[in-house]
């Protein structure tokens, strides 16, 4: 059982289930109880994780299950043509379902992280990117002809990181164990002092104090303290720790293995998300070869007493889980629902211990200051953005890929070096983040400005951006953990609302009705994913508002469509046969 006395199960939950479902292709009862007593906890409690992770299924997947992504940058429509009905039609297939034979299975998934790639899926966990028209012709013909996986073009599966432009991060390779090293020879509140005096913020977007995280940390009362690194890169648009976690694993781990120093823990997690599982072998073998170089486990470099390891747990599909009380919750074995704070992850972290949570890119940061020093950091960047920020740039411009700049950069000098000179509107930090058209592109990206996680999707001038809208409301409506109200239903009737103004249904007061909606959901959701699931609405509604007003009809009649509003009933009760639609015609 894991719990605070053993918090560190020889088998993860999630590795478990995934076990499952890749030996039955999905996962059976009988499969749920076993792993409840193997595990010595309710099966309620695995049902719940089963029923939460959109990679787990109770029922039978395909031996080929696809799953295409739905980004705007990468997803199956960014091409101009729609590859996933293209694909059903050639493979004899509804999507969400699994064909009668049981040889395929297609669906769609969240962004996964190849933006820079164009349209994407994921074929049995791995990501296949490129994809086309001729493409997927050739990918229905080897799976009608039902040729393994691994048998496939290897260059299908080739994922290559283009970086235009290198500063602080990326321009100094970190020899392992150099900032360790420099660590216990000043010292843990030395070093922690240096954190602090950096004015390094957390890169995931909230921009949070890191030093002072780990100074509360380091000072909280527990049995043990806890490093956690988010790995779990799962806002649209955003591919840079994809980047950094096949290039800059030692960086990572070295800053990690530095927090521990200073905070005093002995145990660390990455959270690696879901569909970056492919990376696995590769984050081991480097944790493997870190150990051997004695810079992890016992004694780390003959220091006494300074003992640490670290673990990976891989998410199976839940946005939500990029929260971080939502990512202690999915580590302890539980569906990732975030938890109601205070109290906060410093002083009640995993299993209620204290726990520092950072992003990749945020330690890999601590561990270059602590080798070359806060001035040095803070040398780049603005008075309240201390350092470098990078930026996984996708959509609508020539050369996307990945660019550090240090803080304060304008919007304009980004779209000018990505080739995206006749940008109709960005969206910088996801679809949580913010949207902005030219009249803005002066302003900078920093922590007191436009603050960001690293995401720029470039809109061109051919979008329509209503559908960029529909898109988001979909994405957050089916990425709600569903534990308030507020967020569950509010983010329903957003996408509601703006699938009905673009089908021509809507009036004047549904753009006042879209804002009150809006400013409910951003104010009363219990997390940051309702805070910010309305975002992108409110700010075209302040920047675009013909995009809305376009659509409304000056003489509107109502309809109702009362089959179409039954269909959540038909979900629930996992009936869609002839007898549990009305006959319209009656």
């Amino acid at each position: 059982m894991m719990n605070c006395a053993d918090p560190l199960p020889r088998q993860h939950l999630l590795h478990r289930l995934h076990a499952i479902q890749q030996q039955h292709r999905h996962i059976p009862p009988q499969a749920m109880q076993q792993t409840a007593a193997e595990f010595n906890i309710p099966l309620s409690q695995v049902a719940a994780v089963v029923e939460f992770y959109s990679f787990f299924s109770t029922q039978p997947r395909g031996r080929f299950d696809l799953l295409l992504s739905n980004c705007t940058s990468c997803g199956y429509r960014a091409g101009g043509e729609n590859l996933l009905e293209l694909l059903c039609q050639q493979l004899q297939v509804v999507s969400g379902k699994t064909r009668a034979d049981s040889l395929v299975s297609i669906g769609e998934t969240s962004c996964i992280g190849m933006c820079d790639h164009g349209p994407s899926m994921l074929i049995n966990d791995s990501p296949v990117t490129g994809l086309n028209a001729a493409r997927l012709t050739q990918i229905a013909q080897l799976i009608a002809d039902e040729i393994p996986v691994p048998q496939w073009p290897a260059a299908w599966f080739e994922i290559s990181d283009t970086v235009h432009r290198r500063d602080l991060l990326l321009s100094n390779p970190l020899i392992p164990g150099n900032a360790l090293r420099q660590a216990l020879q000043q010292g843990a509140s030395k070093t922690l002092s240096i954190i602090q005096q950096s004015g390094l913020r957390g890169r995931g977007g909230a921009g949070f104090d890191t030093g002072k995280k780990w100074q509360f940390c380091r000072e909280a009362p527990g049995n043990a303290h806890y490093v956690v690194c988010n790995a779990d890169e799962g806002e649209p648009g955003t591919f840079k720790d994809r980047y950094l976690l096949r290039e800059y694993a030692d960086a990572l781990f070295e800053g990690m293995t530095l927090s521990a120093f200073v905070i005093g823990a002995q145990q660390g997690f990455i959270y690696l998300r879901g569909e970056y599982r492919y990376l696995l072998p590769h984050l081991q073998a480097d944790l493997d070869h870190r150990r051997k170089l004695g810079l992890l486990g016992a004694n780390i470099l003959g220091q006494a007493g300074f003992d640490f390891d670290i673990a990976i747990v891989v998410g199976a599909g839940a946005y939500i889980c990029g929260e971080e009380s939502a990512l202690i919750e999915s580590l302890e074995g539980k569906p990732g629902i975030p938890r109601i704070r205070p109290p906060f992850p410093v002083t009640h972290g995993y299993w209620g211990q204290p726990t520092v949570v950072n992003n990749v890119e945020t330690f890999i940061a601590a561990a270059q200051i602590a080798l070359h020093g806060a001035s040095w950091f803070k040398a780049s960047g603005t008075a309240a953005s201390a350092g470098s920020k990078l930026l996984s740039i996708s959509g609508d411009c020539q050369r996307p890929g990945i660019y550090e700049y240090p803080f304060g950069v304008t919007i304009w000098q980004v779209l000018n070096d990505c080739g995206a000179a006749d940008a109709q509107a960005v969206q910088i930090g996801g679809p949580a983040g913010v949207l902005l058209g030219p009249a803005e592109f002066n302003r900078g990206i920093a922590f007191e400005d436009v603050a960001t996680g690293g995401s720029v999707l470039v809109f061109g001038q051919q979008w329509d951006l209503l559908a960029i809208h529909r898109n988001f409301a979909q994405f957050f409506a089916h990425e709600s953990c569903g534990f308030c109200t507020p967020c569950r239903v509010g983010t329903q009737l957003l996408k509601n609302n703006l699938d009905n103004i673009a089908a021509g249904r809507g009036s004047p007061n549904d753009l006042e009705e879209l804002r009150q909606l809006g400013q409910i959901v951003q104010h009363q959701s219990h997390c940051g994913l309702g805070h910010t699931a309305t975002n992108h609405v409110l700010d075209g509604l302040r920047q675009f508002p013909q995009v809305f007003s376009n659509r409304l009809q000056s003489q509107f009649t109502a309809r109702f469509d009362l089959d179409q509003a039954l269909a959540d009933a038909r979900q629930i009760t996992r009936r869609d046969d002839a007898a549990a639609h009305l006959d319209n015609e009656r």
